[in-house]
């Protein structure tokens, strides 16, 4: 069903969807609210695409890693020719059209750019030649067969950075969500499949489901070497623990809690503009700034562009210009979190208010206010859940230190003591300060300064972290190179010595 269907009369759009699922009512005679269908699979299913993988895998590790690398480039390429088509599908699941188009442009020049490509491959392999005529190589080689796990907020983009496993010479199973699997089946289809079928990659290479969760399966399949989890830190850290305990590699994408901080000498415009980041999706992403760190010298003048920002963003039908709201269905922890931080000293500056699709008060509304905090004094913002957990939601708490000597470093150490470690920003001019976050800032996959904080860039890495982002493994992910592990060949042809 189309996400403006369920916000413009939600009880008749599910009931008809539940009479489409049921097999009730002929989808062709529904009416517009019916985006498309998707075959949902069973356990036979499941195990048929991990057989086939497994097939495959062998045979396509075999493929030159440069011809791997122009299938990736190519991808990118045929990405950028169905954007279009792609973005329909997810505006139609829901998805703000303001969003969904620029955020898969900067996917595509990101993950599959030439640039990030070439680097991913200059890791791949590094050979020493000895005087004897031998030689000794490091290598990484490919695991073998990965599956992935996309979640429901995001899944398009995650199946395609799980895609970017097969540039290292893997075989891939992707299950798209049950509720939004148009978008990602459709990608991964018209993006993807055509090009390996032009490269001549076997068959099973990449196998696209739909359905419920299939980990318990995947981690009891013989056949699997590593899994995709993108989830919550709770439980994304307790398949860790499984996956391991099974003897699978988990490669861990999980909650996000970023901090941008905001210094004395700091453009306040650019960098409001990059907070507000924080109200795309209602927050329900996980590599948003979630929290605020705001020198006292420009705390008031930054408060008021960003309560002045959060007054401006409404709801909306996702089609509609300038709409980057979206429904939040589970907003007690929304609530729960306002009251927390109030109740604890924190003075609500700007919202706190269920929303109707017209941006009208409701008790019932879908969509949530963003909210905006002041919170005076670091060590009070240390126990507040608002700023310590991730709230995935359109909550922005500004925290605004007591300025002394040092504070400097004490907000740098406040920053590695996050708990979460997906990304980071400064907006910073002084060139001294500039280098010590570089040096510094140990905490997070990325480190942002003067730019935006959620938006791939070429070469970086567009996912990954430590701490409860990435599990005991978290790290700045580049699939190509995480899925896959190191070993050392050894040639000697001067004879045993």
């Amino acid at each position: 069903m189309s996400a403006r269907a369920v916000l413009e009369d939600t009880m008749p759009a599910l009931a008809l969807k539940r009479d489409l699922d049921a097999g009730i009512v002929d989808p062709r005679t529904a009416g517009p609210a019916v985006v498309g269908g998707c075959a949902l699979a069973d356990d036979r299913m499941a195990n048929d695409a991990l057989e086939a993988a497994a097939r495959a895998a062998p045979e396509w590790a075999r493929v030159p890693l440069r011809d791997r690398l122009e299938i990736g480039v190519r991808i990118g390429e045929r990405l950028r020719e169905k954007r279009d088509d792609i973005v329909e599908l997810l505006v139609a699941e829901g998805q703000p059209r303001d969003l969904a188009g620029p955020t898969l442009d900067e996917y595509w020049r990101a993950d599959f750019s030439a640039e990030t490509l070439t680097w991913c491959a200059t890791q791949m392999q590094t050979t020493k030649h000895r005087g004897c005529g031998g030689h000794a190589v490091v290598r990484r080689v490919p695991d073998g067969v990965v599956c992935v796990n996309p979640p429901q907020n995001a899944s398009t983009p995650n199946a395609l950075f799980g895609a970017t496993a097969l540039l290292a010479g893997n075989a891939v199973v992707v299950r798209a969500p049950r509720g939004v699997p148009l978008a990602t089946t459709h990608a991964l289809r018209e993006v993807v499949v055509p090009v390996l079928e032009d490269a001549g990659a076997p068959t099973g290479v990449l196998n696209i489901l739909c359905g419920p969760p299939m980990t318990d399966l995947w981690l009891k399949s013989p056949h699997v070497n590593d899994i995709v989890y993108v989830g919550g830190s709770a439980k994304g850290l307790q398949f860790e623990r499984d996956a391991i305990a099974a003897g699978k590699k988990p490669v861990l994408e999980l909650a996000g809690n970023d901090c941008v901080v905001v210094w004395a000498d700091a453009d306040l415009d650019a960098a409001a503009a990059a907070i507000t980041e924080n109200f795309r999706q209602s927050g329900q992403i996980c590599n948003i700034p979630n929290h605020v760190i705001a020198h006292p010298a420009i705390a008031d003048a930054l408060l008021d562009r960003l309560v002045t920002a959060a007054a401006a963003t409404k709801p909306g039908y996702p089609d509609e210009p300038g709409v980057v709201l979206t429904p939040v269905l589970m907003a007690q922890a929304y609530f729960a979190d306002i009251a927390d931080a109030v109740r604890r000293g924190a003075e609500l500056l700007h919202g706190g208010r269920r929303l109707e699709v017209d941006g009208s008060p409701s008790d019932t509304g879908f969509f949530v206010e963003p909210a905006v905090l002041r919170i005076d004094g670091l060590d009070r913002a240390r126990d507040m859940p608002a700023v310590r957990e991730e709230t995935f939601s359109p909550l922005l708490p500004v925290v605004v230190p007591e300025e002394h000597d040092g504070l400097f470093d004490e907000v740098l150490r406040f920053v590695n003591a996050n708990r979460y470690g997906l990304r980071n920003s400064f907006w910073v001019q002084d060139e001294e300060l500039v280098a010590a976050v570089a040096a510094g800032v140990t905490n997070g996959g990325v480190v942002n300064v003067n730019d935006s904080h959620s938006a791939f860039r070429p070469f970086l890495p567009t996912h990954g972290g430590t701490g409860l982002t990435g599990g005991v493994f978290g790290e700045a992910n580049y699939l190509m190179l995480r899925t896959t592990h190191l070993q050392g060949v050894n040639i000697n042809r001067g004879g045993a010595r």
